[in-house]
């Protein structure tokens, strides 16, 4: 059947079958509208733009302030809480999906998108602002400086990146299991069912796309500042709003050509490559600091952040609120987590196929907390010593101006013109990579997205590139950083209600996977057990039939011979069966293009419900040292393993007589019908895509 492949076949393959990813003009033009106008506003009055920017700002943090707080620890709770339970060995993806990225890329991917060069700027500015100026106590004391770092850590810590984990999870889930758009409205199939594709998924899709515009505008800005200031600490280069401009102008052209190459090229080589330069800074500074001494304030950083974090999670300061520090710093970080969560967690969603729910949870939370934790705690602690020695000049200019920080941190070490063009660079590369990638996935937000393996056309991301500089300057011009931190705590409000919604979609889908593995564990009459003793002809299979099956190793024309004919009769015979008891079925045949060995598909509709599917399909293996059967004296022989909606089930029916696959076929098609009743029945009924059915257009992948 022509074109049969796309829709049936499980294949290793992680393009899919072509398809097409087009725009969605709603979403598109009317998020592309309002951030036009913002940033016209803003250009054109500024003043005007500031006053109103902060007067919401005011009220956000007076009637929502408890509420961001909560949300952090509701995020923290439920996410370790899916890790920890059943649910955490369900795979992103089908169940013989494999990871597609090693750990190393991997973890350099999800740390270089998840933080930027805004981690330089805080790594220092944060430190001395808390060791200063803290929001209790008084400054400029060894308990304030154990505070400093907690604070710093706290901000940066497991509460974002839980954020980021559960739109990842939602959005990995849904795209790679259920072969859902990836995109936000697929995480509240569940909850909305197909009304997703209507108004309430194109408002869902907007929110994101300004939460994510505005989250990442606030790094590229602090990006500017700060590599305007290295370029003049290194250069002389004159820190004006041209050159900021001039250097948008620059970072928007990288990034352009790297979303335009997409993520395994450009995207994975230039975070490898980030994490590595960046690990080489932090080594610098250990050794120049002394290594006994900075690990020695390491520890004792763990140790605090560990002890506290149960109390600083819920602290709302509710009896003598620091309004203005907590504007500046928990609210705004907060907020700004918020507004990054559907750019990070899409993106985390894409480079995180194949891996499980306890997998993905646990990198996601530790391994760039882990490197966050150390280059914060080694820059912090010796920004910390700077502003013992000289509050007045050091520690004030610090605060003043932050993005000086980092800079005359390093003029005070060896080979200074080395490390500060060193962290230039990598700055520059921590721009350059938060901006690539906030294109790709602003173009995914706003295209309808048939395939989740697919980005969208390279116009958008050349479009979403462009638009990101202009955002980023327009905020600049209102109020430079501070501004573009007033806008994040604003636009990270709506998108925090949207990931209630996804948190709840995801636990209900997640249901379904208990209804399927009790479906799978319920006793069927002729099930397994009694089908082995089946022989075709005498009705009873012999042990030694069953011997010389275990014991044979078929080449590629035994497996066609067999696929063409007794599996092939089973299929039909079981389709035509069902199709005289009232049901639609289709008799998918192809052959693999990977394998050129056919492969069978028996589809059967289930109405609104999701469909029955089972497919065999042939996968090769290494002949055992122990083989002494051989059908084919070639190294490797092939197994025609079961497919269904889940993806591999890990058996080999190659050899079964036709009354056996018959009865394979139909125990799988039972268990089936028991999932779709204990999913009916259960509190709420169905959670999953009711229009994952027969004739479903959506790409089957391996």
């Amino acid at each position: 059947m022509e074109g049969a492949l796309s829709t049936a076949a499980p294949q290793e393959s992680e393009t899919g079958a072509g398809g097409k990813n087009r725009l969605n003009p709603v979403v598109f033009f009317t998020s592309s509208a309002l951030i036009v106008a913002v940033s016209a506003w803003a250009m054109i009055d500024p003043v005007g733009a500031g006053d109103v920017l902060w007067q919401v700002v005011a009220w956000v943090s007076e009637y929502f302030g408890w509420y961001y707080f909560l949300t952090g620890t509701l995020v923290v709770v439920f996410v370790i809480a899916l890790a920890a339970s059943r649910y955490g060995k369900v795979k992103l993806g089908p169940d013989h999906a494999k990871p597609d990225f090693s750990v190393f890329a991997w973890a350099a991917m999800l740390f270089a998108a998840g933080i930027g060069i805004d981690l330089m700027f805080y790594s220092v500015a944060e430190p001395v602002t808390q060791f200063l100026q803290p929001p209790v106590g008084d400054g400029g004391t060894v308990e304030a400086a154990r505070q400093a770092i907690v604070w710093t850590l706290f901000h940066y810590g497991i509460t974002g990146w839980a954020m980021y984990t559960l739109m990842g999870l939602a959005l990995a889930f849904f795209a790679f299991r259920y072969r859902l758009p990836l995109t936000i409205r697929s995480a509240l199939y569940p909850i909305f069912g197909k009304r997703i594709h209507g108004p309430i998924g194109d408002a869902v899709d907007i929110a994101a796309v300004l939460g994510t515009v505005f989250g990442v505008a606030v790094s590229l800005g602090i990006g500017v500042a700060q590599l305007n200031f290295g370029l003049n600490f290194l250069f002389g280069v004159p820190q004006t709003q041209a050159w900021q401009i001039a250097l948008i102008a620059v970072a928007v052209v990288m990034a352009t050509a790297s979303a335009v190459s997409g993520i395994d090229k450009g995207i994975r080589i230039l975070s490898e490559i980030n994490v590595v330069l960046a690990i080489g800074m932090v080594l610098y500074v250990m050794i120049v600091e002394g290594f006994a001494e900075t690990m020695n304030k390491l520890v004792l950083n763990v140790g605090d952040y560990v002890s506290r974090f149960p109390f600083l999670t819920m602290d709302t300061f509710g009896y003598d609120q620091p309004t203005e520090w907590l504007n500046t710093w928990t609210l705004f970080f907060w907020a700004w987590w918020v507004a990054w969560a559907p750019f990070v967690g899409l993106f985390l969603a894409k480079i995180s196929r194949g891996r499980t729910i306890r997998q993905f949870v646990a990198a996601t939370m530790v391994i760039p907390f882990l490197f966050t934790l150390l280059f914060l705690a080694v820059f912090g602690n010796a920004a910390i010593d700077r502003a013992v020695d000289d509050p007045e000049g050091f520690g004030a200019n610090t605060i003043a101006l932050p993005e000086q920080g980092f800079y005359t941190l390093l003029d005070q070490y060896p080979g200074v013109t080395f490390i500060a063009g060193l962290a230039t660079f990598v700055g520059l590369l921590f721009y350059v990579t938060s901006a690539d990638s906030g294109a790709i996935v602003l173009g995914n937000f706003t295209s309808k997205m048939d395939d989740p393996t697919k980005d969208a056309d390279r116009w958008q991301r050349i479009y979403w590139s462009v638009l990101l500089g202009v955002i980023t300057l327009a905020m600049l011009t209102v109020g430079g950083i501070t501004a573009l931190q007033g806008a994040t705590i604003i636009m990270g409000l709506p998108f925090s209600f949207v990931m209630y919604l996804v948190g709840f979609g995801l636990w209900r889908a997640l249901r379904v996977e208990t209804y399927r593995a009790q479906a799978l564990r319920t006793a069927l009459p002729g099930s397994l057990s009694e089908r082995s003793n089946l022989d075709s002809k005498t009705g009873v299979r012999s042990w030694r039939q069953r011997i010389s099956r275990a014991s044979s190793f078929p080449g590629r024309k035994q497996v066609t011979r067999y696929v063409d004919g007794p599996a092939k009769a089973a299929f039909t015979q079981v389709a035509t069966e069902l199709d005289e008891q009232g049901c639609g079925t289709n008799v998918v045949e192809d052959i693999a293009v990977e394998t050129g060995i056919p492969y069978l598909e028996l589809q059967v509709d289930m109405g609104t419900e999701e469909h029955f599917s089972y497919a065999i399909w042939a996968e090769s293996a290494q002949v055992p040292g122990f083989a002494l059967n051989r059908i084919s004296e070639s190294e490797e022989y092939w197994r025609l393993e079961v497919y269904l909606n889940e993806g591999n089930q890990g058996y080999d029916v190659m050899g079964y007589t036709e009354q056996q696959l018959i009865g394979d076929i139909l125990d799988h098609y039972e268990r089936h019908l028991e999932f779709l009743r204990i999913s009916r029945e259960a509190p709420g009924g169905p959670a999953v895509p009711d229009d994952l059915h027969f004739g479903d257009t959506q790409t089957r992948e391996p």
